[in-house]
């Protein structure tokens, strides 16, 4: 049985005058689970782990988990290009009360395939939560290939993966070859509807930060095979979604998300807020959309 299925949101961490905003993380979760997300990722790559300590890593999961209350399942961000790190992360995961650890692709190391077989299972052997797999090529600079997913899925502690390459044919090859050994979600929301279609579970979303009633309703109804309804709610979400990746995500996102009053517009160095010049193609993305700004837009 799927860990869970339909849209999973990549929280944001929300920051304050250099600090973590646990008052308005409190605030981003309450509203999630009003909207009717399936899932919670925390300190996922949306949450900017690469900027907090793993101190503030690791208070950020704990706080998600104590907010959510097993309302939904949380997966914990964990993954590291150390592998011992991300074990501990997991370990201290658990022990927190996570459902689950979402483990990126190392970066900066490069590690060879193989490589990248032996990080995963010597996190799976591990044994502490149960490992939704990332592949993120753009964000790490290397890319898992079918038959290194296919090696890292036949552990039986591998539970999902969570693709976000733009290679859709090579995305469905490592359905093929891993077959009902991970469930897959969809890492990229402009073409989550078209992926569901075609066997994944859901959604690791972005966008569900700032629409997540509009996003869940679009993953719904897909898992559904309602395709003629999702497909409009993609087509719809379209221009929000270029608008948040028109920058380097998270920083589209923190600006939209301040814009409805949830948090300040801050990310850390060396991200900087939205540059001005792109901020009314977001602000018109959301406002066509019907999601109500503060006046002072």
């Amino acid at each position: 049985m799927a860990l869970f299925t339909g849209c999973g949101t990549a929280l944001i961490t929300p920051f304050r005058k250099g600090e973590i905003d646990y008052a308005a993380l409190d605030r981003l979760v309450e509203t999630q689970l009003e909207a009717g997300v399936d899932a919670l990722i925390a300190a996922g790559t949306t949450g900017e782990p690469a900027t907090m300590t793993w101190e503030e890593h690791l208070n950020v999961i704990r706080r998600v988990v104590d907010v959510t209350h097993g309302r939904v399942p949380v997966i914990a961000g964990t993954g590291s290009n150390c592998t011992r790190e991300a074990v501990e992360a997991a370990r201290m995961s658990k022990q927190f009360g996570a459902d689950a650890q979402l483990v990126v692709t190392p970066y900066y190391n490069k590690t060879s395939q193989e490589g990248l077989i032996a990080h995963y299972h010597a996190v799976a052997d591990a044994a502490t939560l149960p490992v939704i797999v990332y592949n993120v090529p753009s964000r790490t600079g290397i890319n898992m290939g079918p038959e290194a997913l296919a090696a890292i899925c036949a552990h039986p502690n591998i539970i999902g993966v969570k693709e976000a390459s733009s290679d859709v044919g090579q995305s469905l090859e490592k359905m093929r070859m891993v077959g009902d050994q991970a469930d897959f979600y969809c890492g990229n929301d402009d073409i989550a509807v078209p992926m569901i279609a075609c066997g994944y579970k859901g959604l690791i979303s972005v966008v569900s930060n700032v629409a997540p009633k509009e996003t869940t309703e679009m993953t719904h109804l897909a898992l559904e095979g309602k395709n003629h309804e999702a497909a409009g709610w993609q087509l719809k979400l379209l221009p929000l979604i270029n608008a948040l990746f028109c920058e380097t995500s998270p920083i589209p996102c923190k600006a939209a998300m301040a814009a409805i009053g949830m948090c300040e517009d801050e990310v850390r160095l060396p991200l900087v807020p939205m540059q001005q010049r792109n901020r009314p193609r977001l602000y018109k993305a959301m406002a066509d959309l019907g999601l109500r700004m503060t006046e002072t837009i």
